[in-house]
């Protein structure tokens, strides 16, 4: 029985280590691996890397990162999930060690703390700990570091969805009552207050 499970510990362990081969490397948390016949997207588990339009932290997360997993090397997925993009979520293993912890130890990523659960939240946030304390990476700008990457997305979202929003009109700004005609049946239904089908009386 005993002998069974050891077995059975060990083939669930091989299983869920998959050798790959690097094709290419997106950005600081992204990398496309060749496994087999198949390519296939890697979104590294547990981290957090610069958007690439947050100069120059994108790059400099990238240029690491193709440093630990230069086009043509072998690495070791440990595979988590799927995201909602499709990509694959795993750890990274390179002849260091963990490329996602090296990742955060020096400074190029963050521990990515909604996501933890599946990894060894402690190592991550003690990584993260050194390399704040050393003023390394993302938090060469000082004890805070730089505006965290979920945080930057965020606030891009938001910004987007303020500046798409249609532009109001007010009766008396719009000149005609031709118009304001226009605008109605643009979609400007708040200009028929009394939603009898006609925008702005008060220009007739």
């Amino acid at each position: 029985m005993k002998a069974a499970s050891a077995f059975l510990l060990t083939f669930c362990f091989a299983t869920s280590a998959n050798s790959a081969t690097i094709v290419s490397v997106g950005d600081g948390d992204t990398v496309r691996v060749s496994e087999g016949s198949r390519r296939i997207t890697i979104r590294l588990a547990c981290i957090d890397s610069p958007e690439t339009s947050q100069r120059p932290w994108g790059a400099r997360s990238k240029t690491l990162l193709k440093q630990l997993t230069p086009v043509g090397s072998e690495v070791t997925l440990q595979v988590q999930t799927t995201d909602r993009f499709g990509r694959t979520v795993a750890e990274l293993l390179n002849s260091q060690g963990n490329v996602n912890q090296q990742m955060v130890g020096a400074g190029q990523a963050f521990a990515y703390r909604k996501y933890l659960r599946e990894c060894d939240a402690q190592k991550y946030l003690q990584l993260e700990e050194e390399a704040k304390r050393q003023g390394i990476g993302v938090w060469s700008v000082g004890p805070a570091g730089i505006t965290r990457p979920w945080d930057y997305r965020r606030e891009r979202r938001s910004s987007s969805t303020s500046t798409n929003k249609p532009r109001k009109y007010r009766c008396k700004e719009i000149g005609s009552w031709s118009r304001a005609q226009q605008l109605l049946s643009q979609g400007h239904s708040y200009l028929d207050g009394d939603g009898d089908g006609e925008a702005c009386e008060s220009l007739k």
